[in-house]
């Protein structure tokens, strides 16, 4: 009898077991395209942080100065060199804060501005926080008798909005360190752009110690893209590996809270470099931003809000967000994204977050997975209280994987929002939790 079908089938069970090997050890989310492997996560509880919470509620209530910060959205920070941290905001209000009750009879703390009239809302703020945790100072542009937004509106109309900040190198080897701070550059619009039409990414740069706005600079133009819903606003998280940063964006289409992300590179330390940035498009990295493709389509279940965060999670230590790294990756290391649950069914898009995870900036995103419903403060009308954006604050990071995540407040109602808003300070503040993340 013939040894070859026994040759054959020996080599064929050798292989066989080979392959079975090699899936058993390969931890689940190896990429095919050596992306190093990692581990799934997903939320495993989470707990409010008062801490926090009652620090700006504090600090918005103190009525010691009238031009400083009473509250705000869009709540981003960076950890200054000196132990110091510079929390960002965008729609800021700058007025007094009034005991209960408020003009509509109820018991709630309430805003008008210094002197009388509708109280100050300014674009955008920054809040200086001390060393020991507790906010400071409020920062902003214009004069003391007209504060403004720190960061200027731009020449025609319109505004900006700050994001993800970091500290760099003020050039490239230099041992002289800036704050650059990503800024979202939007245009005044009607119907469905109540919020603005998005135009494009900018880089301020602010010195240090003295944080002065040194000056702003486009690096991700949009205003080409005909249609604004497909435009890409950059910098809602960004975060550093090895050589690079990765900035994330996503699109806004008007007639849903689905977005898409978006994902682009730069070199560590060079944010504000406009001919750095690199935008991916599936399969390779490209100059221009309009070959960008989703890093995370939305469909179905499956989206962002259009502010998300992203940390990137080794399991044991501490999360990696805005400070630059050489650092290389390691094997494990998961990427983990929180966004509002725009997939979901209802107005979980505005009340859940939820989670994706990856084991590179690229994907494939893996979600979502698990649920949080953060309470929100009491109102008349509970059903239009939205809390969203939620931020990751990598600064803030606690033992065992604590992880210190934002979400602000704002009131959705029919009605106009700002008598909501003054008439009760709690619905325009941010809130923080506490939240662990397990395999």
């Amino acid at each position: 009898m013939s040894r070859l079908p026994i040759t054959r089938t020996a080599a064929v069970a050798a292989l066989l077991l080979t392959v079975s090997l090699l899936l058993w050890v390969l931890p689940r989310g190896a990429a095919p395209d050596g992306t190093p492997s990692c581990t799934g996560r997903r939320i495993a509880s989470w707990s409010t942080d008062t801490g926090h919470t009652v620090a700006f509620a504090r600090y918005g209530d103190d009525n010691t100065r009238v031009d400083d910060w009473t509250g705000g959205d869009g709540t981003h920070s960076v950890r200054l060199p000196d132990g110091r941290s510079l929390w960002l905001f965008s729609d800021t209000f700058l007025d007094r804060v009034q005991p209960p009750p408020n003009p509509q009879g109820q018991q709630h703390r309430w805003r008008t501005a210094d002197r009388g009239g509708t109280p100050y809302l300014r674009h955008n703020s920054l809040v200086l926080m001390s060393r020991s945790g507790r906010p400071e100072r409020t920062l902003t542009g214009g004069t003391a008798a007209a504060p403004g937004p720190f960061f200027p509106d731009p020449p025609g109309g319109g505004w900006r909005w700050p994001v993800h900040a970091s500290v760099e190198p003020r050039t490239p080897g230099s041992r002289e360190k800036v704050v650059r701070v990503l800024l979202w550059n939007r245009a005044p619009g009607t119907g469905p752009w109540i919020f603005g039409v998005p135009r494009g990414t900018e880089v301020a740069t602010l010195s240090l110690p003295g944080l002065r706005l040194e000056g702003i600079t486009e690096t991700v133009g949009q205003a080409s893209v005909a249609d604004p819903g497909r435009r890409v606003l950059y910098g809602t998280a960004a975060v550093t590996e090895g050589a690079w940063t990765y900035v994330f964006g996503g699109d806004d289409p008007p007639s849903s809270p689905a977005s898409s992300a978006y994902l682009a590179r730069v070199p560590a330390g060079r944010l504000g470099d406009r001919g750095r940035w690199r935008f991916w498009d599936g399969a390779h990295w490209q100059r221009r931003a309009g070959s960008a493709r989703p890093v995370l389509r939305a469909g179905g279940r499956r989206s962002v809000g259009s502010a998300f965060t992203v940390v990137r999670d080794d399991g044991g230590a501490p999360a990696h967000g805005g400070t630059p790294s050489r650092a290389k990756p390691r094997v494990g290391d998961t990427w983990v994204l929180f966004t509002m649950d725009t997939g979901g069914a209802g107005t979980a898009g505005m009340r859940t977050a939820t989670s994706y995870w990856s084991c590179s900036p690229r994907g494939p995103w893996h979600g979502p997975n698990g649920r949080i419903t953060p309470p929100r403060p009491a109102d008349a009308d509970p059903q239009y209280v939205a809390a969203y954006n939620p931020q990751v604050h990598p600064g803030f990071t606690a033992s065992g994987r604590r992880l210190l995540l934002s979400y602000d407040i704002n009131w959705l109602g029919p009605a106009p929002a700002d008598p909501r808003l003054n008439g009760n300070v709690e619905l325009y503040r941010p809130r923080f939790l506490r939240v662990r993340l397990r395999p």
